[in-house]
């Protein structure tokens, strides 16, 4: 619990106003004068009508990514972004370089995420089976989720304008794990088996995604856990680390 005054700058105020109030009797004003700069400097600033304070990352996709749906994702400027959003278009740019970086979301943080977790998996799993395993954790979501990553992954693999960002992305993706079974199979990541698993463990996800988003009652996990499966199968002679 707190103790001390309720407002810690009372006696700053109080010896303002006596300033004040001295200053006008050796001037002469009217004690009303005096009695509107005292209100002045106490009452609250009122915050603008109509503009939200804050607000966060998820929600601004959220706004974004349903402007991009129903507009379409060209017609869609950072302008009308940030009016719906109730934000000034400066803040975007504290959020977001772009539009599309702000349709990839938190991707950076997540591939991040994926580096430590294969740096974290223990030896004794196989390399493929390591690759599906967190292939599923990085992709499950929670139930309020489904939506918006539906509309999120819809935009990524369908606008045209978005290609040349998409392909940078995958590429960082496909690094993370050409990095991984590099570093299982004693090679280089720019070596050609590395490569290869990293190509076709990201063309197995995006064919479960493909999947998933022509068919709205499909299970994501259930579809990657399936490709991912069948992948596993067709690489399992170099299973284990230094295999």
């Amino acid at each position: 619990m707190r103790h001390g005054p309720a407002y810690p700058h009372t006696d700053r105020l109080i010896g303002s106003v006596r300033v004040t109030e001295s200053t006008a009797r050796a001037s002469g004003a009217s004690r009303n004068a005096l009695e509107m700069t005292a209100v002045r400097r106490t009452e609250p600033e009122r915050p603008r009508i109509g503009r939200k304070p804050s607000t966060t990352h998820a929600e601004l996709e959220g706004v974004a990514l349903n402007l991009f749906v129903s507009r379409g994702f060209d017609e869609t400027s950072i302008d009308d972004i940030a009016a719906a959003a109730g934000i000034a278009r400066r803040t975007f740019f504290r959020y977001y370089p772009s539009k599309s970086d702000l349709v990839w979301g938190e991707f950076g943080k997540e591939l991040s995420r994926m580096q430590t977790w294969f740096d974290a998996c223990p030896p004794e799993v196989p390399l493929m089976e390591a690759i599906h395993q967190a292939v599923l954790v990085f992709n499950r979501l929670p139930g309020d989720q489904v939506a918006q990553h539906r509309r999120r992954m819809s935009l990524i693999l369908g606008v045209p304008t978005l290609l040349a960002n998409s392909t940078l992305r995958f590429a960082q993706w496909r690094a993370v794990v050409a990095d991984f079974a590099a570093r299982r199979l004693g090679l280089r990541p720019d070596d050609l088996l590395p490569e290869v698993v990293g190509y076709t463990a990201l063309g197995a996800t995006l064919a479960g995604y493909e999947q998933w988003l022509r068919d709205d009652g499909s299970d994501l996990t259930d579809l990657l856990d399936r490709a991912l499966g069948e992948l596993a199968v067709g690489f399992e002679h170099h299973g284990r680390a230094g295999g």
